[in-house]
């Protein structure tokens, strides 16, 4: 895999969180060997603000004096269709590193028809983690996944179907997509993973309030009541799913917020949502 080291700047953050943050950009499939094509893979350029062409990784690695070698994957949203790379990506990297927790922020490619090509771009991405563990300083029994609206379904249909070797350890849902059921999801994330006109054998294998086992890891779900985009069912049907399978789950719903908040300061509930998944990833 290709490796290139940087810095990126996170700006709009308190004085006290402002820091130059180096991260290691791993590309996960370097010489073009990707085990299924979507039709992009050369486009050019590599990213822009609506599709990823080559699938990598950028690793925000933790201060090794208190770190405690745990990473969270990192899963931006955007519909299936591009990706939020810095609401929902970068700006997580203080908060996550400042807990002693390296965070992997993983941009997949987008589906284009072919539904198993963002699953499996994370579960190569987390081979390569679990594969170089010892160089990168991390515990591969402590890797956990985290992701947003259509992010938060890649993360949900990762926890819930990943093979054993790259199933994560927990999983933190923010505003996730959850069910193709075309009652409750977002249409755009349903259209562009699974296609418009899906059977309701598509529908259900990614719906994945449907797809809970034993080997489903704990979750923390984090949403807005007033969200329109994604529906609160979403969470809730998941929280409950997790419930009724007696595994460990914990639902946080804020009064306001809409769709979309991340890491946005402007979220009204922005520290208390800080402070609840503190208590929570310390938790665990």
């Amino acid at each position: 895999m290709k490796r290139i080291f940087s810095t990126l700047l996170i700006a709009g953050l308190a004085l006290t969180q402002m820091q130059a943050q180096d991260y290691e950009e791993v590309w996960i499939y370097p010489d073009g060997n990707f085990p299924e094509l979507n039709g992009h893979e050369n486009d050019s350029p590599r990213t822009t603000s609506n599709w990823t062409a080559q699938p990598y990784m950028h690793i925000y690695r933790a201060d090794k004096n208190k770190a405690a070698a745990r990473t969270v994957v990192c899963l931006p949203g955007g519909g299936y269709s591009h990706l939020s790379l810095v609401n929902e990506g970068s700006s997580w990297a203080p908060y996550f590193n400042n807990l002693g927790i390296n965070l992997v922020v993983l941009a997949y490619r987008m589906p284009y028809g072919h539904d198993q090509i963002p699953q499996n771009d994370v579960y190569d991405g987390i081979r390569y983690l679990k594969a170089h563990a010892t160089e990168l300083g991390i515990d591969p029994n402590k890797v956990g996944i985290m992701g947003f609206s259509a992010g938060g379904h890649l993360a949900s249909t990762v926890a819930t179907r990943a093979p054993k070797d790259v199933r994560p350890n927990f999983q933190i849902l923010f505003y996730p997509v959850i069910s193709m059921d075309t009652l409750v999801t977002h249409r755009g994330s349903h259209d562009h993973l699974i296609g418009r006109y899906a059977g309701q054998e598509m529908v259900d294998l990614y719906s994945n309030e449907k797809q809970i086992d034993a080997q489903t890891p704990p979750a923390i779900i984090l949403l807005a009541d007033d969200d329109r985009a994604v529906p609160s069912p979403n969470g809730v049907n998941y929280y409950l799913a997790m419930k009724k399978k007696g595994i460990p789950a914990t639902l946080h719903v804020y009064p306001k917020g809409g769709h979309g908040f991340g890491f946005k300061d402007t979220f009204k509930y922005h520290d208390a949502m800080l402070k609840d998944l503190t208590d929570w990833l310390l938790g665990l």
